[in-house]
């Protein structure tokens, strides 16, 4: 490579847009340089101190070709005035002088050998540079929290473990079942994101129920920088000639949305997936003579793709049955029949029992000693050894492993419980006991006295009931006494909900903002977003019952049952 001034007929390649072929310089002064390029119909003006600009010059025995496509073998270079004159032979062996300006443009230098031999090398200093971003990018690449420490989450001991342990498997199929509150959404965000980043994956379908679409959206780009596209029927619309999951790879959808369309269905079964996420996988119905429609759905599903997340809080809530049905989603050979799997959980106690101990670091009695040696044979070096100081601790963690693969769900299910995890603040329940007013008088007796104001409502009298209910006057001082502290309100009814938000807002001048049924899941998420937002935000969020479903709100403060 050689770098010499720039002047009109030149031929040069742009380093940085080498799909544009040959270049030639038009024209040049002392601050701009100005180049056509023929093959791609293309003018560029560069600045002349900083021209991202090669020169081209071809040496002996070098094939090039000219303007009419034709191949030429160099013979030798004339430097006429910076100008270079090419004197080759064709096929025939007959002499040519061949100008650069007649060189093809068309040519293209994209290949490392196609540059190395047209002289077109980059300064040493460049390959040192990428060499040592290359290295780097390597180390980032082994680094063991590689996924788990970019996302905008508090690092939590039990959920990176979980991350840890899931995100590094090769095609994960397992149940994130930790109760309410625990994180199973940011467990699974980090498991995707880390395996995404990894390149294990790079195919994504989530499915939720209608009232979590928005919110997961939202979840994964905020936290996780993972930019999810929501499939409805209308998205589809739009790409009707193709299959519209295929213009995605990171694709949300309500489960709902499918039931609807057997056409959607199949697309999806069609498009191949690398992981599907499913989150209150406990709505999924089965049964051995008649499975729901959306479990069969979410079946095949989970057949066709190898990575399967199932989340659920409450993963024996509908009985062992519907248990059994979702750890069948992940792994039909292991859990194949229900009778087996209720046979199997009857001999759980003494596994259990082992289990503690050997967790707990408690002595073995000798019956304990006698059913590991009886469950596990391979393992009776690890048993004998336990107690030994030296060796005690590598031995139950190999037993406790062995033990974990060969019995109960294994390795497919994580729950963690609220009892278990540490560093939760302790719950403290403050009862408010108030006078009932008079004019609840005819609504204090049987179910009606639970929720009055629905029948105060229902006499049609002028005076709301906002007006006179003592819990009203004592929720408005417990907020406005403390300012900086975030209220979650829920009531029983969705009316409820909104006439005492109405009123803090109104009247009271109480930074407050309504999240019911009534309300469309934009709306929702607008509320709930304006209550969690750090700077300009609501101090309470008044609620009907679904704001216990789904949502996030660990930074609230309060829990107020207003019912």
């Amino acid at each position: 490579m050689s770098r010499i001034p720039f002047k009109p007929g030149q031929r040069w390649i742009s380093d940085a847009e080498r799909e544009l072929g040959l270049g030639e310089i038009l024209e040049a002064d002392e601050r701009i340089v100005s180049v056509a390029f023929p093959a791609a119909g293309l003018q560029r003006q560069y600045a002349v101190n900083r021209a991202p600009l090669t020169r081209i010059i071809f040496s002996r025995d070098d094939v090039i070709q000219d303007s009419d496509g034709h191949s030429l073998v160099v013979l030798d270079v004339i430097n006429n005035d910076d100008i270079l004159l090419y004197q080759c032979h064709d096929d025939q062996g007959e002499q040519i002088a061949l100008p650069e300006s007649r060189l093809s443009s068309a040519m293209q230098f994209g290949r490392p050998q196609d540059r190395l031999f047209a002289g077109a090398v980059d300064p040493e200093k460049w390959f040192r540079l990428r060499h040592q971003t290359l290295a780097i990018k390597s180390r980032l690449q082994q680094s063991p929290v590689q996924g788990l420490i970019g996302a905008r989450v508090e690092l939590i001991p039990h959920q990176l473990y979980i991350a840890s342990e899931v995100g590094k498997r090769h095609a994960p199929r397992v149940l994130l079942a930790d109760e309410v509150g625990l994180g199973k959404t940011i467990e699974a965000g980090l498991i995707l994101h880390r395996q995404l980043l990894s390149g294990q994956i790079s195919r994504v379908l989530i499915l939720l129920p209608e009232a979590l679409v928005h919110q997961w959206l939202v979840e994964m780009l905020r936290r996780f920088n993972l930019k999810f596209s929501i499939f409805d029927e209308q998205r589809c619309l739009e790409t009707a000639e193709t299959n519209p999951f295929e213009t995605s790879q990171l694709v949300i959808a309500s489960l709902d949305f499918f039931m609807h369309s057997e056409e959607r269905r199949q697309q999806a079964l069609e498009a191949g997936w690398d992981m599907l996420v499913v989150d209150e996988a406990h709505h999924l119905h089965w049964s051995e003579q008649a499975p729901g429609a959306e479990y069969r759905f979410v079946e095949q599903l989970a057949s066709a793709t190898p990575g399967l997340l199932l989340l659920t809080a409450t993963p024996e809530q509908l009985g062992v049955s519907s248990h059994f049905a979702r750890l069948r989603l992940l792994d039909p050979a292991r859990f194949h029949s229900l009778e087996a799997f209720l046979e199997e959980e009857k001999n759980y106690e003494p596994v259990a029992r082992a289990a503690s101990a050997l967790i707990d670091h408690e002595l073995l009695s000798n019956q304990q000693t006698a059913w590991l040696l009886k469950a596990l044979p391979d393992y009776r070096s690890a048993i004998e050894h336990l107690g030994d100081d030296q060796v005690d601790a590598a031995s139950r963690g190999q037993i406790i492993q062995a033990l974990l693969d060969r019995y109960g769900a294994g390795r497919v299910l994580f729950r963690n419980t609220r009892d278990a995890i540490r560093g939760f603040p302790e719950r403290q329940l403050r009862l408010a006991r108030l006078e009932s007013p008079a004019q609840y008088a005819d609504c204090r007796r049987g179910v009606s006295a639970l929720k009055p104001e629905l029948s105060w409502r229902k006499t049609g009298t002028p005076e709301s009931w906002t007006e006179f209910d003592p819990r009203v006057a004592w929720l408005t001082d417990l907020i406005q006494t403390n300012p900086e502290k975030k209220f979650l309100v829920i009531c029983a009814e969705a009316n409820t909900s909104i006439e005492l938000e109405q009123e803090l807002r109104v009247r009271q001048a109480i930074r407050s903002a309504a999240f019911h049924e009534g309300l469309n899941m934009v709306a929702r998420d607008r509320a709930a977003a304006w209550f969690a937002d750090a700077e300009e935000n609501a101090q309470c969020l008044i609620c009907s019952e679904i704001g216990s479903e789904g949502r996030n709100f660990q930074f609230c403060h309060h829990l107020v049952l207003f019912d």
